[in-house]
Order: C-alpha cells, then structure tokens, then sequence
C-alpha cells in the first residue's frame, strides 16, 4: 500500500485551524475554496534549535477564543473564515531525515492548492519550506511572474548548509538559481545581525534583491519602505508570495523560535504591515514559518504567528470585497497610521 503524502496530524491532536472545516487534498479542486491551510511540520533543515515540526499545530490551536471558525476583524469590519471559503487539508507527511522526499510533497500540495482557485497558506516548519512553498505557487501562477515580500532577520541566500543545498538558510537562493522567482522582484524586510558574510551579500546585489535592513526601517520609517517595496513588488509580476519568518521580530515578543536576533520589528508593526499587504496586493501565496514551541513562553509566539495568519486572511477579505464594489466602512478607524487614507 502506498505510503500516505497527507495527514490529519504528523504530531499532536487532529485539529483544524481554529475550527475551520477539514478537507482531503484531492478534494479541493471541486470545493471552490478562497483559501487552504496546508501543515508542513518540517525542522529538518534547521542550523540551530530544531523544534519547528511542532509549529502547524501550535499556530493552528493557539487562541483563548473558541475554536468555531469565526474570527470578527475590529478594524476591517469582515470575519475571514466565514467571509472568505475555506479549509484545512491537515499536514503534509514530512518524515524526519526524508527532505527531498518532504519537500517534492509540499511542493505537489501546494501546487494542488493554487491550481484549485485557492490561496495556500502553509503553517511551517522552518524556512527550507519557502523553496516547495513559493516554487508551487509559481508552476501555477508562472515561472518568474511571482514577486516574494520575506520577513526575516536573516537573508536565507546560502549557497550550502553543512554541504546541503536545502536548508532554512538557503532557500531564497534556490528559488532565485532555479527562476521560480526573479532576484530583482526578492524583497527582503527586517534583516539584522551579523550574517550572511561578504561573499553572499555580493552574490544577493549580482541578483538585484532588495534588502530593507532594520537600520533603514528605523531611519526610514516601515510604512515608507514598504510603500517602496509593493512598487518593485508589482512591476512586470501577476502576483505576490508572502514568507513571514516569526524572528523578524524582536525575541523579547517571540521567543518561540530556533534563531533569535534581537533588535528586531515590534510585534504591532509585523501585524499591521501583514494586513496592508495582504489588502493592497494580490496575494497568491503565504507561509509563515519558524515558530518553535519548545522555546515558546506563555505560547506568546504561537500567539502572534496565528494573528500573522488572521491579519493575512483578513486583508485578503477586505481587498476581495472592495474591489468587488462594497468596500462597507468599518464603524471606526483603524488603530493603525499604516491603514490611515486607506480605508
């Protein structure tokens, strides 16, 4: 009998994200669905704390509210998992020390998911999910045709990890060698710290990425560099994949993952540059990636990686119903300066 490519739960209880319906993967195509969540409990091509595999059902569970697949957005005035179809496939079956294996039957999923109509939204696992994540995405949408906005403190452009190709720290340079996605329409947001050495920061500029290091941020301002961002974003590309790595923002507010870097984004900044993204461009793709529980305190990791997801779905909610004529002004204002003049 063949061996599964999906599962309900690789570890922990069988549970949807917070309370969506589940349904099978060779299902989807027929489902009409405007959104999946596909697991990809993954911590293979971890260089540091391994611990990710857990992440799936950490950002699917974590909530103190019931789990019934209604969560009302105060700001945007729509509730993401009722106004939008959507489901969960459970977790992609990803054996510990299988990673091509893993990654070839993420990639399939995901690839399912986008040729459906649907937005994957993939609960990782460490940031090696993004080649298979972003490569899917792209077989569908087009090879080149997909820009990456990446949250990160690190680049994730080397060439090898421990003499492997595929790693949480190479991911970005594989999907640029293999021309899924164009160096030139990479854009990189919160990078910080003390790596990548020379030689890989002279091979990102040969690619023409776009890197805003927290520096800039700061100097800048977030809402500047990424008005920047979507312009590059968008130009001469049909679509946008979003990869959000939870160590972007600063380890005093998501101590939960395998690499901390401090000095990073506030948790309030990643939630609300999330959302404007998620309403201003046309999102094919998203995964948020690095969430590692058994470093978490008091889950507020797990915490903010499920509002990271919330925020996405919403924007993306918000977006469909404006630009099908009935945008419904929320009763107020945005807490938000980055939302301010867009409502």
């Amino acid at each position: 009998m063949p061996e599964p490519e999906m599962t309900r739960a690789m570890y922990g209880p069988e549970i949807t994200f917070l309370g969506v319906p589940g349904a099978e993967l060779s299902a989807v195509a027929g489902l009409g669905l405007d959104a999946v969540f596909v697991g990809a409990p993954f911590d293979g091509g971890t260089s540091h704390r391994p611990g990710t595999r857990f992440g799936p059902q950490a950002i699917r569970g974590t909530d103190y509210l019931p789990h019934d697949a209604s969560r009302p957005h105060l700001a945007l005035g729509v509730d993401p998992l009722r106004d939008l179809r959507v489901a969960d496939v459970g977790d992609v079956v990803m054996p510990a020390g299988e990673t091509e294996k893993s990654l070839r039957r993420l990639e399939q999923a995901v690839q399912a998911v986008a040729a459906s109509g649907a937005i994957p939204v993939i609960l990782g696992g460490d940031h090696t999910i993004t080649f298979p994540d972003a490569t899917g995405v792209a077989r569908h949408i087009g090879w080149g045709r997909v820009s990456l906005i990446h949250f990160d403190a690190h680049a994730d452009t080397g060439d090898t990890q421990w003499g492997s190709l595929y790693g949480h720290g190479t991911p970005m340079r594989r999907l640029i060698e293999s021309g899924a996605v164009r160096g030139d329409r990479f854009l990189q947001i919160g990078l910080r710290g003390y790596w990548p050495e020379p030689p890989t920061l002279a091979w990102m500029a040969q690619q023409r990425m776009r890197s805003f290091e927290m520096t800039e941020l700061v100097t800048r301002g977030l809402d500047t560099c990424l008005t920047e961002a979507f312009e590059i974003a968008l130009d001469d590309c049909d679509a946008v994949f979003l990869s959000v790595d939870v160590d972007v923002v600063d380890p005093g507010m998501a101590p939960g993952t395998g690499t901390p870097e401090p000095g990073g984004l506030t948790g309030r900044q990643l939630l609300d540059a999330v959302r404007r993204i998620a309403m201003e461009l046309p999102l094919a793709g998203v995964d948020v990636v690095e969430v590692a529980p058994p470093y978490d305190q008091a889950e507020v990791t797990g915490f903010l990686a499920n509002r990271v997801v919330l925020e996405a779905l919403s924007g993306i909610a918000w977006r469909r119903r404006s630009l099908a004529g009935d945008p419904a002004r929320p009763a107020r204002r945005p807490e938000s300066p980055l939302l301010e003049g867009r409502l």
